[in-house]
């Protein structure tokens, strides 16, 4: 049986797309520090920003809301799980289109930069997904807003890992 280059070509992607589901996963569940809204900080999107850098709009954003859904379930937060499925799917989008919209303008920054506003957009989707889930699904209303510290921080841990992490897979070649 031949193999074509793009049969190749996808089953990298879905062999990544895999990998880096389950590296989301372990990232959220290795480190948890709780916080004091019900939830935790952990390094799971550092690899959500990356498998959307690395896999792009489709595998990136299933590998984020699959891998971060999967460690709700496992961790016992299977009531965020939904909520966590779709706003971390959408932060991979996100974190893709505004990182491509840089590129394809070829705008005169540094490729940290636009990593860092592709970060900080993403991280934003996430305080604010969050805060929705609580206010509507869970009926908080405005008491949601206590969980914002707790997500920013997050979402600076997300920012700061991720973007050092691919500066360091594009220096060894491992990301292009």
């Amino acid at each position: 049986m031949k193999t074509t280059s793009a049969s190749k070509e996808r089953l990298k992607h879905l062999t990544l797309s895999a990998t880096l589901t389950a590296i989301v996963t372990v990232a959220t569940i290795i480190v948890q520090i709780p916080s004091p809204m019900n939830g935790y900080v952990n390094l799971g999107d550092c690899f959500v920003l990356l498998s959307a850098w690395m896999l792009g709009p489709v595998y990136g954003s299933v590998a984020a809301a699959l891998g971060s859904a999967l460690a709700d379930l496992i961790t016992g937060y299977a009531i965020y799980a939904p909520g966590t499925f779709v706003i971390k799917g959408l932060m991979a989008l996100a974190a893709w289109s505004v990182l491509k919209l840089f590129v394809s303008r070829r705008a005169e920054a540094s490729r940290i930069s636009y990593r860092i506003v592709s970060a900080l957009t993403a991280e934003i989707i996430m305080t604010v997904g969050y805060f929705l889930y609580s206010a509507i699904i869970f009926g908080e209303g405005l008491a949601a807003a206590l969980s914002i510290p707790a997500n920013l921080m997050q979402g600076l841990i997300g920012c700061v890992s991720s973007v050092t992490l691919a500066v360091i897979l594009r220096k060894t070649g491992i990301m292009k």
